[in-house]
């Protein structure tokens, strides 16, 4: 199916209804994001100001960046961990279930051990490794309450699922900032866990409507056993995949001597997306060489996969930039000038309200005027270029109002607002129809795992940070910087800004040659 064709599916069937456990998984959403973001938007503030007293002043900013984005990393890291449960073992909604009960035990070590910074770093870890469990499944388990008949309100709901994300995230981000000022950290930080209580009780509210699809079982044509197969295959003459696939096992193992700079999280998930980036290469050289040994369809289906993990990683450098607004800008906007009663990380609510009002007015409005009038055709791969391309644009913006607060001059944090926007209209482009995407493409057997590798992007967006940070603590490229005129800061901003217009350029131009596919499950 062309991508005209799925961005423009045909008239749907009067019928057709929307599921009636839809309004469950989306109030589910909402609050779990409220608990999520309300605990994470105000994590770097709390860092600074509480738990890294200990270290010299001077020190604390770059140590909770490293904290912040390790904790992301992991987040985005366990849905590997998810999908592989809920598509082999346990399906999604027990998946679901479960790991959101870890969840919210971390939510409230995280409240009782504010001032332990070992039990508050093992809270964290907690809530990464079930909000990470969680994170491949729902947005899969929504989509299949929908078929083929009803794949046309699936778009929507996405949509609505993606606008209850920000729904939840802006009275996170207005409100949590206000009760760590004012009622510390165990109140700011107990009420998200009670959110995610909410949340699990909504989800398990709606048990007896839900459409469970039950796991797949061990098949011998599964994504692993062709990928074994094209790679061990003697056939065919010189083994180059192979031969890729094994330098990715040394260069992984390799890159573990980075944990002492990285920590042991990040640097474990480093090696493992080295290793998967070389065994999916060699696993495209030599993928023909499973043919008759596993079923066609078998065959192709790992070919998508592959060919959706080159989008996911060309998507990566967008993580990069997104993530930083609720560390580097969150920074940046505690040097700049604010109004008494406003806090800093509460600039951070202008990204869901923007969201807000940006989904709606790019499917009511811009859409269809370029479809009209313009005669062009917004597809997910399309819109998914110009969103990186945009995110590049913010940080320009941001690195130029770092400038000038580097030359001393007193900045407003009105001026932030920009950034914002054009970083916004990014996600939006995004996230939002990226999620969708990436189920569309996904064979049923591996949707839950397809959709934890779109997540295992936004970890290895947060790596490229953390290999950055890493990078400017060494003096000699400190000294390079300082030579050119700018702050490191300054710099880092220019640097992200230009990584993700190379990235847009080089998406934009695969996209061109990428065939979608429709791989909703059968009308009942």
């Amino acid at each position: 199916m062309t991508e005209a064709t799925l961005a423009a599916p045909s008239t749907p069937a009067p019928a057709a209804r929307m599921p009636r456990q839809i309004p469950n998984i989306i109030g589910n959403e909402a609050c779990e994001r409220f608990s999520f973001y309300g605990m994470r938007n105000i994590l770097t503030v709390f860092l600074v100001s509480s738990l890294l007293t200990y270290l010299p002043e001077a020190d604390r900013p770059t140590e909770a960046k490293h904290i912040f984005h390790t904790f992301l990393i992991g987040v985005y890291f366990f849905p590997l961990l998810g999908g592989w449960l809920a598509d082999r073992l346990m399906g999604k909604y027990w998946t679901i279930m479960s790991f959101s009960l870890i969840y919210c035990v971390g939510h409230v070590m995280l409240a009782v051990f504010e001032h332990d910074r070992t039990g508050f770093l093992f809270g964290l870890g907690l809530i990464a490794f079930g909000s990470g469990g969680i994170k491949p499944c729902v947005a899969a388990f929504c989509g299949d309450q929908f078929d083929k008949s009803t794949k046309h309100l699936a778009k929507i709901v996405f949509d609505a699922f993606y606008w209850s994300i920000n729904f939840g995230s802006l009275f996170a981000s207005l409100l949590m900032p206000v009760f760590l000022k004012k009622y510390g950290a165990s109140v700011a930080f107990g009420i998200p866990g009670a959110l995610m209580f909410v949340a699990t009780f909504i989800f398990w509210l709606a048990r007896k409507h839900y459409v469970i699809i039950p796991p797949a079982p061990p098949s011998p044509d599964s994504f692993v056993r062709v990928a074994m197969t094209a790679l061990v295959s003697r056939d065919g003459g010189a083994r180059w995949g192979y031969v890729l696939a094994m330098m990715g096992v040394a260069l992984g193992l390799g890159s573990l001597v980075f944990a002492p700079q990285l920590g042991i999280v990040a640097a474990l998930c480093l090696a493992v997306v080295i290793f998967l980036g070389f065994a999916g290469g060699g696993t495209w050289i030599q993928l023909d060489r499973a043919r008759g040994r596993h079923p066609e369809i078998a065959v192709d289906g790992v070919r998508v996969v592959l060919r959706m993990l080159i989008v996911f990683a060309l998507v990566t450098p967008f993580w990069s930039l997104f993530d930083q607004k609720a560390s580097t800008w969150v920074l940046q906007a505690s040097a700049m000038t604010t109004p008494e009663w406003f806090q800093p990380s509460q600039m951070q609510a202008l990204n869901p309200l923007l969201v807000m009002i940006l989904i709606p007015f790019n499917n009511l409005v811009l859409y269809p005027a370029l479809r009209r009038y313009f005669g062009y055709e917004p597809t997910a791969l399309r819109r998914m270029t110009f969103g990186i391309a945009f995110s590049s644009l913010a940080w320009v913006a941001a690195g130029g109002l770092q400038l000038a607060i580097d030359g001393g001059s007193a900045v407003s944090i009105v001026w932030q607002i920009l950034p914002y926007v054009l970083l916004t209209m990014g996600e939006v482009l995004v996230s939002a129809t990226g999620i969708e995407f990436a189920y569309s493409q996904a064979p049923s057997s591996m949707k839950g795992v397809l959709m934890s590798f779109w997540y295992l992007a936004v970890t290895v967006g947060n790596l490229w940070v953390l290999l950055v940070n890493s990078g400017v603590r060494n003096e000699a490229v400190t000294q390079s910087i300082a030579s050119t005129g700018l702050s490191v800061t300054a710099f880092q901003m220019f640097f992200f800004a230009a990584f993700a217009a190379v990235a847009a350029l080089i998406f934009g131009l695969y996209a061109r040659t990428y065939r979608e596919v429709d791989n909703y499950r059968p009308t009942d």
